[in-house]
């Protein structure tokens, strides 16, 4: 029987992950932790206990103690919160991972989940279909530590034999979290702004396009991932994944078309710099091949989705 640990399971993906999990495995067999006590309302369907990720010998003890197959590490300091605490960005990034390597590589763990990001490209990176394998020169903490993280992730498959599988995620979007402090919550935040019939100031200049994906497709390549056979997963730094790619004003457009009266002014700020350092859009043509990803949702398909079941999730 499998025994789930999800670390950073109030987050934006932590949330709908861990109730995919909770689905797929059963609620007995999935335990829920994050550092707010607060968030433990979300999961009345699982377990949930208050944990550090930062103390690895309670972690440690936790993953001995309930028997733990698999961890789902998802707790981050984001790419524009990073920037205004880079030196704590990188240890809380970085240790809690090699803690959780070693805690795998130790107690023989089935398997480890890590997530990624488009943050590990930088400004010499191909912009246009960025291929798996490129030129990463990340300027933000945040996109640093990703990039370390991958050539850890690898190092403990290729000398430990530790399972570990990650993916690169672009942007997401989802309507069941408020925006957690990421260069592409925009995206998150319009449809509320929307809705409540409010003017949306926006960061980011009008017409910067970046990869972007629906959080329920973000939650289907997780698990595809998961689920696959171990001899499919043939990149173990972390897998280029993509779904779409829009501009501030795409997306604007197409909440016109549902909500006519809605308004938009563009401010960019600080976050620019770091969304201009990105790319365009993504080939995730090794994910496709390996594990056969293919994405369920476009831009028009996510606004009609997220427009028609957000006011019944919050109200």
């Amino acid at each position: 029987m499998e025994k789930i640990l999800v670390i950073g399971a109030g987050g934006q993906l932590g949330s709908e992950l861990t109730k995919a999990l909770s689905d797929q495995f059963g609620g007995e067999s999935v335990i829920a932790t994050d550092l707010q006590t607060s968030v433990s309302s979300k999961f009345d369907y699982c377990r949930f206990q208050t944990l550090d990720v930062m103390d690895s010998a309670s972690l440690n003890t936790l993953v001995k103690h309930e028997n733990i197959t698999q961890i789902y590490h998802l707790a981050a300091v984001l790419s524009a919160v990073g920037e205004k605490k880079p030196l704590f960005a990188w240890q809380l990034n970085m240790d809690s991972l090699l803690s959780i390597l070693e805690i795998a590589k130790e107690q023989k763990l089935d398997k480890v989940y890590w997530p990624s990001s488009i943050a590990v490209f930088g400004s010499n990176t191909p912009k246009t279909n960025t291929p798996q394998y490129c030129v990463k020169e990340p300027k933000t903490i945040y996109g640093i530590s990703k990039q370390a993280g991958e050539r850890w992730c690898e190092y403990y498959f290729d000398k430990y034999g530790v399972d570990v599988r990650s993916l690169r995620y672009p942007g997401l979007i989802g309507y069941k979290s408020l925006p957690g402090g990421g260069t592409t919550d925009y995206a998150v935040d319009i449809y509320h702004k929307a809705l409540a019939g409010e003017t949306f100031e926006c960061f980011l200049q009008k017409d910067t396009l970046l990869p972007m994906m629906y959080m329920p497709d973000a939650i289907k390549a997780t698990l595809d991932l998961m689920n696959a056979p171990r001899e499919a997963v043939k990149i173990r730094s972390s897998y280029n994944l993509s779904a779409m790619s829009f501009t501030p004003e795409d997306i604007y457009q197409s909440i016109l078309k549902h909500v006519p009266d809605f308004k938009i002014e563009y401010k960019p700020d600080f976050r620019q710099s770091i969304a201009d350092s990105w790319p365009d859009s993504i080939d995730d043509q090794c994910a496709r091949q390996d594990w056969g990803w293919n994405p369920d949702f476009g831009l028009e398909e996510m606004t009609k989705d997220i427009l028609e079941n957000l006011p019944g999730y919050f109200g």
